[in-house]
């Protein structure tokens, strides 16, 4: 059939429409039933969160050592005695001072006259035996009741020794201005690490300076029962204690305490279950557990404490008194420590 030029040039738009139709992806070819690929996302990952780490807590430790009360450094710690050399040079020599203010003891005898070394009367039978047993083991002894001259003269030894010296025994009446002047010399004997020594009623002295309650390991004499026989034993291993029976009998007062000595290291009690009677009303007694030595370092300096040396004869050359060799050495070892030609209070 011969087409009419108007036919063929239908036939011809219609061949080339679908020609592009088909190139442009329509009709029902292969290319049509292709479905376009979505591109591929990988998701981010959702970071997990760390597990915050938690500081171990802080724990404050409370230093014992120091004393808030007293506001000093005091207890068995080296670290609270002053290594300051003050005594490098100083003789080994002690200080006995027995001056009281009240009631004396009878083994003190007759008060001494004034000034260092002033003559001795027979009957000062304690201050005596401490001169004689501790010039035995190689120590220079002075001694004096005046508080002028422990004011004056204390940082001349390695140890002074409070003889039951009592009540306001530091206490200066006689003159108009500085009454207190020994007090200060001892607080600052100790601070720069002088040793201290009390024996008996020296824990009857100084009550309304609580410094001085301190020294003696934060206690005091409150009363005691009749003089009586009691067993020592010792029980704290000590360079004051070394080669003390470990128990003896002895006779005494056995004070009774308030306050209790605390932060202290205990070296002897008295086995109270030895004792008739316990203790004197209206002090409870200390059934159980009755010290009657012990240490201590104390704002820079040392102590060595007891409250035994009641009777004469504890005191005695001939040990005649009940456990006075046992007692002596002790005695002797507490000094020569608190001098510091031992160890002292060794933990």
């Amino acid at each position: 059939m011969k087409l009419t030029p108007s036919l063929y040039w239908k036939f011809t738009s219609a061949t080339a429409m679908a020609l592009t139709i088909g190139a442009c992806g329509g009709g029902g070819g292969e290319d049509a039933a292709t479905t376009p690929t979505a591109p591929v996302t990988t998701p981010t990952p959702t970071p997990t969160p760390e597990t915050p780490v938690t500081p171990p807590p802080v724990v404050e430790v409370t230093d014992k050592s120091f004393d808030t009360y007293y506001n000093v450094c005091r207890g068995t710690d080296p670290k609270c005695y002053n290594e300051w050399g003050a005594f490098a040079t100083t003789p080994d020599r002690v200080l006995i001072y027995s001056r009281t203010a009240g009631p004396r003891h009878a083994n003190l005898g007759t008060p001494m006259g004034p000034g260092l070394n002033p003559l001795m009367n027979t009957d000062n039978t304690m201050q005596a035996g401490l001169k004689r047993m501790l010039e035995g083991a190689g120590i220079t002894v002075d001694w004096t009741e005046d508080v002028a001259v422990l004011g004056s003269r204390i940082n001349n030894y390695k140890a002074v020794i409070f003889a039951s010296s009592n009540r306001d025994t530091l206490w200066n009446s006689d003159v108009t201005t500085s009454n207190d002047a020994a007090r200060t010399a001892l607080r600052n004997y100790m601070r720069r690490g002088g040793g201290f020594v009390g024996l008996h009623n020296a824990f009857g002295a100084e009550y309304n300076w609580p410094y001085y309650e301190g020294l003696l390991g934060n206690a005091n004499f409150y009363n005691h029962a009749p003089n009586r026989a009691g067993t020592v034993e010792i029980i704290g291993s000590d360079p004051s204690t070394v080669g003390v029976a470990q128990r003896f009998d002895f006779q005494d007062e056995w004070y009774n305490l308030a306050p209790f000595p605390t932060n202290v290291k205990f070296l002897a009690k008295v086995d109270t279950a030895t004792l008739r009677p316990l203790t004197s009303a209206p002090h409870p007694g200390h059934a159980g557990f009755h010290p009657v030595a012990w240490c201590q370092y104390y704002d820079g300096g040392r102590a060595w404490l007891s409250t035994l040396g009641h009777n004469a004869n504890s005191f005695s050359a001939d040990f005649s008194g009940a456990g006075a060799e046992a007692f002596q050495k002790l005695v002797i070892q507490g000094v020569r420590s608190a001098m510091g030609l031992t160890p002292f209070c060794t933990e």
